[in-house]
């Protein structure tokens, strides 16, 4: 990864700063239900306030289709701002134009203001110059600090990095840093675990990541569509027949370059897929034709904890199993668990990201054992992928 600019390097002090967050945050009842993601944009909001900066917010809301809508307005998140930075926070009913210049010229240093959506206006995702202008007009920097938006090429995520100063936020530094450390510029061995469901959704992932590490496990109903490849009968279980030749010129490019790949030894099978099943564990040559293949058994375990422990790198996308009900969630378990023991002794950088990969180490009660964990979700992937990021490419010098 080139070299990008942090807040180290900026200096703040009377400046008005452009800070592209993620605010795209869960709400009920017009409330923030998981500030997460705001809780994520303090530091850097905070450390530009403290030296003298005008905290000028950036951010999208939900998905506007045609204009403003009052449902996804910013201005139901900024009583959640207020509360994560403990200070009043202001905001401006539009993003750009009259309203915005208003409020951002009535600030004073260490203010913090928040302006409204940016997909209000439909040159955002369009990543229109005029848009971006107006923007520019805002401030005298600009700060990303939302990587979960940096796989869009957007007026406020790629557009202002090239018109202004640009620089990575302590959010996205941390982030940057760690995946620069997991994928980059790793301490090999490198291990990915990767799960879920479907192998249509992660071609480009598995075929970008054997090139790349030493081993990859493969878990979930993607092992299933593998094993099915190769003669393994897998009964009623999840897979995609349709793509057994994919899955075996992905293990023919593993062989050719050297990373193991590390299938389900074992497994655990149901009749059926709900809490409380029957549940048994057999060899797979005992895979019935009514059974359903919901989690991997206590060799596949131990084959993917011994991997865990040649690892110096960790880097993991998907559970092993359907982790989401008991008992079908022991092998994410055992191996989320086994990871952090690893990573807390010193002896593992492990790095992790999804949607299901975050809750499943919430469900192991581990997120906070590892080295790094990504709430990016789809910007998480396409760096996983090999894809270039648009937003992060901005900011690289």
């Amino acid at each position: 990864m080139g070299h990008f600019h942090t807040l180290d390097d900026a200096d703040v002090k009377g400046k008005r700063a452009l800070i592209r967050v993620d605010l795209n945050v869960p709400m009920a009842d017009g409330k923030v239900t998981d500030d997460t993601r705001i809780r994520a944009a303090e530091p850097t909001i905070s450390d530009i306030t403290k030296r003298g900066g005008r905290a000028i917010l950036l951010a999208h809301f939900g998905r506007p289709k045609d204009g403003p809508e009052e449902k996804y307005s910013l201005k139901q998140v900024v009583p959640a701002v207020a509360a994560v930075l403990g200070r009043p926070v202001a905001f401006a009913e539009d993003c750009i134009g009259p309203k915005a210049e208003a409020a951002v010229a009535a600030m004073k240093d260490g203010d913090v203001l928040i302006l409204e959506n940016t997909r209000f206006h439909k040159g955002e995702e369009k990543n229109d110059k005029a848009l971006v202008d107006a923007l520019a007009k805002l401030g005298d920097l600009y700060v990303n600090d939302a990587f979960s938006a940096a796989h869009r090429a957007h007026a406020s995520t790629e557009g202002l990095a090239r018109r202004l100063p640009a620089f990575a936020g302590r959010s996205m530094q941390a982030e940057l840093e760690a995946l620069d450390a997991a994928l980059g510029n790793p301490k090999r061995p490198v291990v990915a675990i990767v799960g879920g469901a479907k192998v249509s959704s992660k071609i480009d992932l598995l075929e970008n990541l054997v090139a790349q590490v030493d081993a990859l496990v493969i878990g979930g109903g993607m092992a299933n569509t593998f094993l099915a490849a190769q003669g393994v009968k897998v009964g009623k279980s999840l897979a995609d027949p349709d793509l057994a030749e994919t899955a075996l010129r992905i293990l023919v490019a593993a062989k050719k370059s050297g990373c193991a790949i590390v299938l389900p030894e074992d497994a655990v099978v149901a009749k059926e897929f709900k809490a409380g099943a029957a549940s048994r564990i057999v060899s797979l040559d005992a895979v019935a034709a009514d059974d359903m293949i919901l989690d991997v058994g206590p060799k596949s375990i131990a084959a993917v904890n011994a991997w865990i422990d040649k690892a110096a790198t960790l880097v993991w996308n998907g559970p092993l199993g359907a982790f989401e009900i008991a008992p079908f969630d022991k092998a994410t378990v055992a191996a989320a668990q086994h990871a952090a023991e690893r990573t807390k002794a010193g002896r593992l950088l492990s790095v992790a990201g999804g949607g299901d990969t975050v809750a499943a180490l919430n469900h192991a009660q581990v997120a906070g054992d590892f080295s790094f964990v990504s709430t990016a979700g789809g910007a998480f992937l396409e760096w996983m992928e090999g894809k270039p990021l648009p937003g992060v490419d901005a900011l690289i010098h």
